[in-house]
């Protein structure tokens, strides 16, 4: 049964459960680049929807379907948020202008939603 499946492996060439090299698109250097670049800006538009507490990264690795892109704010309380992305390499942009300005939006919404979910009414808000 597991012979039908593309990642079943090839008897004496490929473990079952694993894929061929062949399978898994590489990112030239000029790619690797223009992606970490795209990431650089999402990055940078998301801190600037949220104040310094907050941690924003990213970093390009390369999975099981081929590259990814994966973004990530820490708040200062709550659980981290992360977005991954499959970059279109097809694509002028790998990222498109579009999507990090959407993206920055949601992690950074996602982010303050974390902490607000985090605070417990027991706060006494400051200031009013």
């Amino acid at each position: 049964m597991n012979g039908n499946t593309p990642y079943a492996g090839q008897p004496g060439d490929v473990p079952a459960g694993r894929r061929t090299d062949e399978d898994i698109p590489e990112l030239t250097p000029t790619q690797r680049r223009t992606l970490r670049a795209g990431l650089t800006t999402v990055a940078a538009r998301t801190r600037e929807f949220l104040p310094d507490e907050y941690v924003v990264g990213g970093q390009v690795t390369t999975g099981v379907d081929g590259p990814r892109a994966t973004v990530a704010v820490q708040p200062p309380v709550g659980s981290a948020v992360t977005a991954g992305l499959a970059p279109d390499f097809e694509a002028s942009e790998p990222i498109g202008i579009e999507e990090r300005d959407e993206l920055a939006r949601d992690l950074a919404a996602r982010a303050a939603l974390q902490v607000k979910q985090a605070m417990t009414d027991d706060v006494t808000p400051v200031g009013g």
